[in-house]
């Protein structure tokens, strides 16, 4: 996922969010202290069992959401970034960008069943389809998906892709779609022919980063860099609508449960958007959250919406080595914010 820039919002916007946030729909449940300074990035829920898997550093936390506790940790998965789960056959599959590898898990153990390399350099979204029981990895710096039998835990194939991938959804029928962060295009593979499908513009979104999918109505939500929401026709790659949304996006999430879609913004900002049919979207809200809580999901169970995030120090001085250097996380800030409707 890509690495963002954060600007101060001015007081004027500031205000803005709070005034929003008085008359919130939505408020924060809980926040769920987990140990550990590293980074993070992509978050995943298991409706099934009521779990949530948390990229951390080189490790991957899994936290039991009926009690919001630590339950269990996969470790040695260095730079992660995101986690698959094939339900149907009891297993989790994690991307090990640094390691350009996949970790699998068996989900009810929690033992680590494998770790495979990938046929490209950092893979970052990972994606299952349960039509053809494979997944996928989108290899960010080499441009391409690696495909794996899910089944026997084995790579089968690699598809070249005409830029740099960003997050990707399964739609229900064998294809995945997946944004184009450097090209701003919506494109898809055939899990089963391991084939490049559909390329789309996704213009005036730009920069795109998060995506989800309602395979109901058969929209994609793609959240992008310059502030924008576009919705798109899954079958002919046609824009609907756009939206407005936060800054500093990096992930989106759908709720079939209640048709909500939830683009977690860097800012400190969940943009609230409501689908009420095929063709019409509103945003409801801005909820304030915290600074770099610019990841999430959503249980479509509970409704239930998890977003990490942690506090940080001051940058150290720029250096002829280091021309952008990150400021430390603040030791033990890291969390997970737990946000829940209300009436």
């Amino acid at each position: 996922m890509k690495k963002i820039t954060f600007i101060t919002a001015s007081l004027l916007l500031t205000a803005t969010f709070t005034s929003l946030n008085a008359q919130s729909h939505y408020k924060i449940a809980d926040k769920i202290s987990l140990e550990g300074d590293g980074g993070w990035d992509y978050i995943a829920v298991d409706d099934n069992t009521n779990k949530l898997y948390v990229s951390h550093g080189t490790v991957v936390q899994i936290v039991d959401l009926s009690t919001n506790k630590l339950v269990g940790t996969i470790p040695d998965t260095k730079g992660v970034h995101g986690i698959a789960i094939a339900s149907d056959l009891n297993k989790g599959f994690i991307s090990d960008g640094k390691d350009s590898a996949v970790t699998i898990f068996d989900l009810t153990t929690m033992a680590v069943i494998a770790k495979i390399n990938v046929t490209g350099k950092n893979p970052d979204a990972i994606c299952y389809d349960k039509v053809n029981q494979r997944v996928l990895t989108f290899n960010g710096r080499s441009s391409n998906a690696t495909v794996i039998d899910a089944k026997t835990n084995t790579v089968i194939g690699t598809i070249a892709l005409p830029g740099k991938p960003e997050f990707a959804v399964a739609d229900g029928t064998g294809k995945i779609f997946f944004n184009l962060e450097d090209k701003s295009m919506i494109c898809s593979v055939d899990t089963k022919t391991m084939k490049l499908g559909e390329t789309w513009s996704i213009a005036p979104g730009d920069g795109p980063s998060g995506l989800a999918i309602d395979t109901k109505t058969r929209r994609l939500f793609s959240v992008c860099d310059n502030k924008l929401m576009v919705i798109v026709n899954a079958d002919n790659g046609k824009a609907i609508t756009t939206l407005p949304i936060g800054d500093g996006v990096d992930a989106v999430a759908f709720d079939n449960g209640s048709n909500k879609i939830y683009s977690s913004n860097g800012d400190g900002t969940l943009t609230v958007v409501e689908e009420k049919d095929a063709n019409t979207f509103t945003v409801l809200e801005n909820v304030a959250t915290q600074k770099r809580a610019r990841t999430d999901c959503v249980n479509s169970k509970t409704h239930h919406i998890y977003l990490p995030t942690a506090e940080f120090g001051t940058a150290p001085e720029a250096t002829k080595e280091n021309a952008h250097p990150r400021p430390p996380v603040k030791p033990g800030s890291f969390i997970v914010l737990d946000i829940v409707p209300v009436n």
